[in-house]
């Protein structure tokens, strides 16, 4: 048994969940952001409560460490660094864009026969008229890494001439009116902490485990905070 803890607070959706062997055993979520810090253990020990099992069943515990919230992504890892030095467990970290990806790819695979033609461009709202982004194929293949971008008509013109680009997540929100080529496309798939699990499980199987010490949320962009006057 590969017990995972899986947790995201990373955007304003906060879920945990636990996988065993790759499936998932058991889900929480909560759609307040500004109570992502308490929703965590209670929900955690919810989750173990309910499946009869303790936290030291656990192999690894996963955390989607960035882009995303500045707040959220510090609750995120905060709460698994804990955990992961309580109990002894190796920390995992997973690219919130990624996961996202992963989410909007497979509802695409639902309807779609044929996928190798569309591109995925998860986006998070950072503010302004700016999103942390990047751009996957259909095997989730990097063709533009994670990125703070302004958002214009002209940006991904070039891919769009060629392709159809799926857009999601809630700083998909600021294109609709600005980028509107025929081949893009907005999907308003919400993607929780279950989606972390196939990456988590890669991790486990490669031992791909962050510092416990050293790691730090990835957050593309420094954070900034208006002085006051």
């Amino acid at each position: 048994m590969s017990l995972i803890l899986n947790i995201d607070t990373a955007t304003e959706h906060a879920s945990v969940c636990l996988s065993n062997d790759g499936i998932l055993l058991a889900l929480e979520e909560s759609i307040d952001q500004k109570n992502h810090a308490s929703f965590i253990q209670p929900a955690i020990k919810k989750i173990f409560s309910s499946l009869n099992l303790s936290l030291n069943d656990i192999v690894a515990i996963s955390v989607t460490n960035g882009p995303g919230s500045y707040t959220g992504l510090r609750v995120g890892l905060a709460s698994a660094k804990g955990l992961c030095f309580a109990l002894n467990k190796p920390l995992i970290v997973v690219n919130t864009l990624e996961v996202m990806a992963i989410a909007a790819i497979d509802e695409i695979k639902k309807t779609k026969k044929e996928t190798s033609n569309i591109l995925f461009c998860p986006m998070i709202d950072a503010r302004r008229m700016e999103v942390f982004t990047a751009l996957f194929d259909d095997s989730l293949q990097t063709i533009m890494p994670s990125s703070a971008i302004i958002i214009d008509e002209h940006l991904f013109t070039a891919h769009l001439s060629k392709q159809t680009i799926i857009f999601s997540g809630n700083g998909s929100e600021k294109c609709r009116n600005i980028i509107k080529h025929p081949n893009a496309y907005y999907s308003s798939i919400q993607y929780n902490s279950s989606y972390m699990i196939k990456f988590s499980e890669e991790k486990l199987a490669s031992q791909q485990f962050a510092d416990l010490a050293y790691s730090e949320p990835f957050y593309l962009k420094e954070f900034y905070t208006p002085q006051k006057k």
